[in-house]
This record gives structure tokens, C-alpha cells and sequence, in this order.
């Protein structure tokens, strides 16, 4: 009997499945990643233990992504394969999560009856809860609108005991026509700074050096919140309070949006001491027609004025972006235009995608003006050779230099190579003779490729 439930606005946990294994898969942004950890802990908190792998837990949270379309057929491909996973034991349980949980309810529980509990993006603090009627009274599904409580006090098991997420703003006022993101999250709401600031006090108390602020849009942070009766964001001086906490070694934030950078945050990147010299200013198109369509807020000009007006402030930063090829429309000279940004700019890096028309977007229903696949390849490929070759030497300028390492973990391919990221952002490697995870060590560039640099300790 499938019912749906009231929505619970605390937390009411109880150590009811001690022995119990979880395992937790997550697909999509930081934003999916940190909702996992939140998750993660609140099982820990319940009495589990983390499994090995999905083979041998007893319960599994998928966290889903909206963002693409390969995205969905992903998630579905999935959910079919775990049906076999769940029949091999009626004690096992199946929770589906995140933003396609939050769009398509109906879609995932006829898709795949099997779920035993369905859950949106505003309500994950609710899970255990979720988990407990589910075993009492069979499938359960919960999906609310809006947030009444942003989740402050739900504990997180992090990949990376010494970096961590850091929300400090859900939702998005932003009216992208490619986004599906502001259906799924909700408007923008900020969270207070006192709680910003004592949750990142915590996170240094528990060992982490590092933390990374998350938002949709970071920039506008503080705008709804109206401090001393103003409307405008705030979030240079969140990253001033932020620098002055003890024992915290650096400040990373994602995303901001291009058309509200101001260059006090340039400034602040630069005066601050902890906060890292690095910049994340999602282009998306260098085709102000296109950039138009999507609703963007800028243009190819007043782009190239904001990365000329941060690299005149940061010379050396570590400058990375957002593309998607073949946006409905997109002409050969549109693609051009983004060309000519990539040469311009010289990112460190590029987050590439291919269009994906998103059910529940404007870009959904310009369907006479959809790209043929093979030209979307064909630009694709010309962009991610274009980009490879830059980031090959932009990442070549740091040889022989020597940097600041935080080791985070073990190489994922050779566990006798720590991998961490230097001040600017990069991943580097260097191996772990007579070092340890957390480490904070001087290290000298000994060589580079366009997607790693490697090191070695001084």
C-alpha cells in the first residue's frame, strides 16, 4: 500500500538498525554530493554502517540528477538493474532521492514499483522517518513544494575527512530556459550567517581544513535576507567572517553567475588570505544571440569585461567555466563566438556538455529549432580538442614552482599516489612515501598534463 505522508520538520532519529549496511549512490553537482553526505550521516546517526559496495548493503539511497537527459535514462537503467538487487532479499530497501525524485514522483514509482521510498529535495532530513513507515506500511512517497526549515543540524559522513561542502544558499531566482534546476530546488533562500559561520567552525573543530561554499548562485547570497533593511548581497563579507575562523586553511565557493560578479569579490579573492585563487564563471555560450535565448543576463561583451576585469585584479587565477554545444538554434558562427571566448579567456579548465532538453524547461519546446546530433559531436569534439590543448599549457606554467598541497586522498588508480589540490584548484598527485591524508605541505610541480599536475615534497 503506497501512501504519501505529512511532511515532519525535525529530525526524530532512533539507533534502530544497528548491523544494518548502507550504501549511497550519487549522481550530479556538489550539490547532490553534499545532500549525500547529509544522508550518509543521518544513517551512521540511525545505527549503520557504510558498505563496501551496493552487493552487500541492505539499504541503498539512489540521489538523482535532473540536469540532462542521459541523466534520466541513467537513473531508469539503474532502477531496473537494482530490482534484481532488491529480490535477493525481502530485507532489503531501496530509497530514491534528489532532483528527479522532486520532478517525475509519479514517473519513479511507476518506473519502478520496487522503490521503497521516494523523496524529494526538501525534505531529506525526513529519510529515517521515511525508512521506518515504509517497513511498517509499505511503499511511501514524499514530495513537498517548499522548504519550511533549511536542514542546518543534519549530520554529514564526508568522502574527505579534511575538505567539505558548505551550503550556504539552496534554490535559484534565475530563469535560465535550459534549467531545471529552480523547479527542483526552489527559489533562492540564504542561510543565516551565524549559521554559516558556527557550522564551519564545527567542520574545523571535526579536522577539515578546507571548505567549499555551495549555492546556485553564491553571488546573490544574502539578498533575501534583508540585513538592515536592504536588498543586496552579502557574500563578501560571509567570506570575510569566514577567513578570520581559526585553524581554517581555505575557502573554495561554486557557482557564482557572470552577471552579478562584482568586483568586490575579485578583491576579496585577492586580500584574503585564505580564500583560494581560483574563479568559476559559467559561460555556458559566447553567442550573444544564444546567450539571449537561454536568458542568461549578459552578453559576449560583458563577459569578456568581467574576465578582463578579474584577470586585472588576479593575473594568475585559475579561471574555469561551464559550456553547453549546440544549444537550440546554435548556428556555425554561434559555435564561433564560443570558440573565440575559450581562445580569449584561456580557462584552466572546461565543463563541457551537450544539450539536453529538459522536460519542464523553455528550451524543452523550441523542438523546430533542436541541433542534429552529429553537428553537436562534431562541435563537441572541436571544443575539447580546442580545450585540451589550453589547458595543457596553462597547466605547464606551474612546473617548478613550488605550492601549497592539501592531501585529501588516495589515488583512485595507484594506491601508493596521494591526490590533493594545490591553492588554485588543481589535482595533484605525489606519492605517499613518509605523508598523510590531511597533510598541508610545501611541494615543488615536478610535471603536468592537461587534466593533473604531479609533485613531489620540499
Amino acid at each position: 500500500m503506497e501512501q504519501t505522508v505529512e511532511i515532519k520538520s525535525k529530525i526524530t532519529l532512533k539507533p534502530s538498525r544497528f548491523g544494518k549496511k548502507y550504501f549511497v549512490k550519487t549522481f550530479g553537482c556538489q550539490m547532490n554530493e553534499h545532500d549525500s553526505e547529509r544522508v550518509s550521516g543521518m544513517f551512521e546517526l540511525d545505527g549503520m554502517q557504510k558498505a563496501e559496495s551496493e552487493d552487500n548493503a541492505d539499504i541503498l539511497f539512489v540521489n538523482t540528477c535532473t540536469i540532462r537527459e542521459n541523466a534520466d535514462d541513467k537513473l531508469y537503467g539503474t532502477l531496473g538493474q537494482l530490482k534484481k538487487w532488491k529480490s535477493q532479499s525481502e530485507n532489503r530497501k531501496l530509497l530514491v532521492g534528489g532532483c528527479a525524485a522532486q520532478k517525475d514522483k509519479n514517473l519513479v514509482r511507476d518506473k519502478a514499483p520496487w522503490v521503497d521510498v521516494v523523496i524529494g529535495t526538501h525534505n531529506l532530513t525526513n529519510i529515517i522517518n521515511l525508512l521506518n513507515q515504509s517497513e511498517d506500511w509499505g511503499p511511501v512517497t514524499e514530495i513537498i513544494d517548499e522548504i519550511e526549515n533549511l536542514p542546518t543540524d543534519a549530520p554529514s559522513i564526508r568522502e574527505s575527512e579534511f575538505s567539505a561542502w558548505l551550503t550556504i544558499q539552496i534554490g535559484c531566482n534565475n530563469s535560465c530556459t535550459f534549467c531545471i534546476v529552480p523547479s527542483v530546488r526552489g527559489p533562492e533562500i540564504s542561510r543565516r550567517p551565524v549559521d554559516i559561520i558556527n557550522e564551519a567552525k564545527q567542520l574545523v573543530n571535526e579536522g577539515v581544513k578546507e571548505i567549499t561554499l555551495l549555492g546556485q548562485n553564491v553571488n546573490s547570497y544574502g539578498r533575501d535576507l534583508k540585513i538592515d533593511n536592504k536588498s543586496r548581497p552579502y557574500f563578501t563579507q560571509l567570506l570575510e567572517k569566514l577567513n578570520d575562523i581559526k585553524d581554517l586553511e581555505r575557502i573554495r565557493f561554486t557557482s557564482p553567475h557572470p552577471k552579478d560578479f562584482k568586483e568586490e569579490t575579485i578583491h576579496a579573492v585577492k586580500e584574503l588570505e585564505k580564500v583560494c585563487n581560483q574563479i568559476h564563471v559559467p559561460l555556458q555560450s559566447g553567442s550573444s544571440s544564444i546567450l539571449s535565448k537561454m536568458h542568461r543576463g549578459y552578453n559576449k561583451e560583458r563577459f569578456l569585461d568581467k574576465v578582463d576585469m578579474i584577470r586585472s585584479i588576479l593575473p594568475d587565477v585559475s579561471l574555469t567555466t561551464d559550456i553547453i554545444v549546440g544549444f537550440p538554434g546554435e548556428t556555425d558562427s554561434d559555435f564561433e563566438d564560443t570558440m573565440d571566448v575559450i581562445r580569449y579567456a584561456e580557462f584552466d579548465s572546461v565543463y563541457m556538455f551537450k544539450f539536453s532538453p529538459r522536460p519542464g524547461t523553455a528550451a524543452y519546446n523550441m523542438h523546430d529549432q533542436f541541433i542534429p546530433k552529429e553537428i553537436i559531436d562534431n562541435r563537441f569534439d572541436s571544443l575539447k580538442i580546442t580545450q585540451t590543448d589550453i589547458s595543457e599549457r596553462r597547466l605547464k606554467r606551474f612546473i617548478g614552482t613550488e605550492q601549497l598541497l592539501l592531501i585529501e586522498k588516495i589515488s583512485k588508480k595507484n594506491d601508493l599516489i596521494y591526490s590533493g589540490k594545490i591553492n588554485s584548484g588543481q589535482i595533484t598527485h605525489i606519492a605517499k612515501d613518509n605523508l598523510n591524508l590531511g597533510d598541508l605541505i610545501k611541494v615543488k610541480i615536478t610535471d603536468s598534463t592537461p587534466f593533473f599536475l604531479k609533485a613531489e615534497k620540499v
